[in-house]
């Protein structure tokens, strides 16, 4: 049994649609070798990394196809958080009925990534919907996981929109500007293997 999808014929030409099943083993060993770097404080985390976490969700839709990898990298974050709060002493501060909340936001930067996986192309010019899918993605996630936290955690005594509204526009540009960061970095990286394969393939002159 194969748990990772390949491409249909239709969707081929797309290399983000087209990746082989031993490359997208390989990324999703990296994007959860990431989240556990960059995630919390555990025994294995990076404090002077900020988390990566939206990025891992929103990568994984953009390069990975199974559903079944949402669910997975899902339970990972869940994990490390329960780790960092029952065995490094971290606060609980975050870890309410509101952490449900975290499904949706995720959910929305998973399908964020996965609108542009259909909408991305080998040309420059992919950067625009690439920029779209990462700010709306990261918009309505912002929405779902501080509105989550905001109205439902219990720890605002008198949660109201005139409240919340401020927090986005406090928090939502430092959010997305740490996913932006490694968004962009994992498209540098993309392009320079790109532009790597390309060079060899040419044909060499006499």
């Amino acid at each position: 049994m194969n748990p990772f999808h390949t491409a249909d014929p239709d969707t081929a030409s797309n290399r983000l649609l087209s990746l082989s099943r031993p490359t997208q083993w390989a990324l999703l060993g990296a994007l959860a070798a990431l989240m556990i770097l960059t995630r919390g404080q555990h025994f294995a985390s990076i404090d002077a990394l900020p988390s990566a976490s939206w990025a891992v969700f929103f990568l994984a839709g953009a390069l990975l196809r199974p559903a079944w990898i949402f669910a997975a990298l899902f339970a990972l974050a869940f994990t490390l958080d329960a780790s960092a709060i029952g065995w490094a002493g971290a606060s609980d501060h975050c870890f309410t009925p509101a952490y449900a909340a975290l499904i949706p936001a995720y959910g929305s930067l998973w399908m964020a990534g996965q609108l542009y996986a259909r909408w991305h192309r080998d040309l420059p010019a992919t950067v625009l919907p690439l920029a779209l899918s990462v700010a709306g993605g990261a918009a309505v996630c912002y929405l779902f996981s501080g509105g989550g936290f905001y109205f439902f955690s219990g720890r605002e005594a008198d949660p109201n929109w005139s409240g919340f509204l401020p927090r986005i526009a406090e928090y939502l540009p430092r959010y997305l500007g740490t996913l932006s960061l490694y968004v962009g970095a994992a498209a540098a990286v993309y392009a320079a293997q790109f532009s790597f394969g390309a060079a060899t393939a040419l044909p060499l002159k006499p």
